[in-house]
């Protein structure tokens, strides 16, 4: 978020950062199938059921043979990228072709994004690693070292790249391929200190590796065309009014704050725990970590997403609304905003339940759905841009995220009847309307933090906004105990305990 808001302070929603959006892209296309979510969903299975079975000089063999692998790949694909960035801007960026200038500064940016895909997959393939060794904090916070050297490497190179008459954005490229750098060298310690030491072995007749593509292919099919809808959703936006790209991923930006804070978070560490019990043959223990890691996801998300949208304005103003970014930007993000924040549970759930078929090493059924999935969003989007614009695409998402979801847990339910999907219904729905009181309660909190204090300065915004939200979250408490939900006492200590227990041992 601070990262965003550095973004805004310094090039607020206009021409460079459309084609900053759109040469990000490009690389990020990849990055879901060579790296993070594909890689781990095929990966950590795979290495979980070598750790409970092989020695572990076979296991980090195992380790080392996916590296090389994995490293021989994307650098091939980063080094073709970046030779064919000039054709590949022409293509996904079409709406920019009126505008040379801004196709050219796409493409040089392109050119200087495009190996971010290599340094990214050394790191999800650490996170994978650890993840399956039961570590999840340092992976989880790898990529805070990514956005540090994303906000300072274009401010402290600002003024070097004006003084050159170049575009300072350029700032901006280069720090994404710091930043992915940085992101996979803080989990080397870690990694090393669980006794990997890596070995020069590349064997893809490996039958653990074997294992691994057998089940990413397929999986590669599905991710692919959730980037395909991600490509083409930009493809669609550069035809629309300049700043439509930008305002679209600001706003993605913050609804992704809580789905990464909650929805990943409890979806990473659910396919571990999935794993580990397929792997033990213990049905029953993945089938109750099923229901509690929904119930996390709802209890959490669901609030969340409420206020979001109710505070849609003022959350957004705080944000980006500083230096080059104006109250006509903030006005279109935070609708933006406010319809993606519709589909942020359903998003957060889809990961978990996904990870249901990934744990049992069904890889296709996901992807299969997904197909559809994507092709009734790209369908939407065709419809709605012409009477829309810019709010199609948020508003589309969120209403395929929802199908998505549905799909994937009649047919793990129909695979697994004792998932108790009618409990988690209920509890999911009582959930909702103690967000929705909370949602209420802050939005006329807000109204009168404005009325009281019309001041437009970042600290009487700040504290107007958490002044509202921390009401939200007090009357989402109070309703959500009224209505007899005591499974959010539950969810409350289990995130508190490891807190507690963290602090007792950093006491002198």
């Amino acid at each position: 978020m601070v990262r965003e808001s550095v973004f805004a302070y310094l090039f607020g929603a206009g021409f460079a950062t459309d084609a900053f959006n759109v040469a990000f892209r490009i690389p990020n296309f990849l990055r879901d199938l060579f790296a993070e979510s594909a890689l781990s969903a095929a990966f950590v299975p795979a290495f979980v059921e070598s750790l409970r079975n092989q020695d572990r000089e076979r296991t980090w063999r195992f380790a080392s043979n996916m590296l090389s692998a994995l490293a021989l790949v994307t650098a091939v694909l980063s080094l073709a990228g970046v030779l064919a960035a000039p054709a590949i801007v022409r293509l996904i960026a079409l709406g920019f072709a009126a505008e040379p200038a801004k196709l050219a500064l796409t493409a040089a940016l392109t050119h200087i994004m495009f190996p971010f895909l290599f340094f990214v997959a050394l790191a999800a393939w650490a996170m994978g690693v650890l993840n399956a060794c039961g570590s999840f904090f340092v992976p989880a916070t790898a990529p805070a070292a990514f956005n540090v050297f994303s906000v300072l490497v274009p401010v402290l190179t600002f003024g070097l790249f004006r003084a050159r008459g170049l575009d300072p954005i350029h700032g901006m490229a280069w720090g994404v391929l710091a930043g992915a750098l940085a992101q996979f060298a803080v989990q080397v310690p870690s990694l090393v200190r669980r006794g990997f030491r890596y070995r020069a072995v590349l064997d893809f007749r490996s039958t653990e590796l074997v294992r691994v593509f057998r089940r990413w292919l397929p999986m590669v099919f599905g991710f692919a065309t959730w980037q395909v809808n991600f490509l083409i959703n930009t493809f669609l936006l550069t035809f629309l009014p300049e700043g439509s790209v930008t305002w679209v991923n600001y706003a993605y930006r913050i609804q992704h704050l809580p789905a990464g804070l909650f929805g990943a978070a409890i979806g990473s560490v659910a396919l571990a725990e999935y794993s580990h019990g397929v792997a033990g043959a213990d049905r029953g223990a993945m089938q109750d970590r099923f229901r509690h890691a929904l119930s996390l996801v709802s209890m959490l998300t669901l609030p969340a997403a409420v206020l979001l949208i109710v505070l849609a304005v003022p959350v957004t103003r705080l944000v980006y609304e500083h230096g080059a970014f104006g109250p006509a930007d903030t006005a279109c993000t935070a609708q933006a905003l406010a319809l993606y924040c519709l589909g942020i549970w359903a998003a957060a759930a889809t990961r978990n339940v996904a990870a249901g078929f990934y744990a049992t090493g069904d890889t296709r059924t996901p992807a299969l759905v997904a197909l559809g999935v994507v092709g009734a969003n790209i369908a939407l989007n065709l419809v709605l841009m012409r009477v829309i614009g810019f709010r199609s695409f948020p508003l589309a998402a969120s209403v395929t995220q929802a199908g998505n979801f549905t799909l994937l847990l009649l047919i793990l339910r129909s695979r697994h009847p004792g998932l108790g999907i009618g409990r988690l219904a209920r509890q999911t729905g009582l959930t909702l309307l103690a967000a929705l009181a909370a949602g209420g309660a802050a939005r006329l909190a807000a109204a009168g933090g404005q009325m009281l204090l019309p001041s437009r300065h970042v600290m009487v915004e700040l504290l107007q906004l958490v002044g509202a939200g921390g009401l939200g979250l007090v009357v989402y408490y109070s309703v959500a105990r009224l209505l007899g939900l005591a499974e959010l006492g539950r969810v409350l200590r289990d995130v508190a305990s490891p807190l507690l227990r963290r602090s007792k041992r950093l006491q002198p």
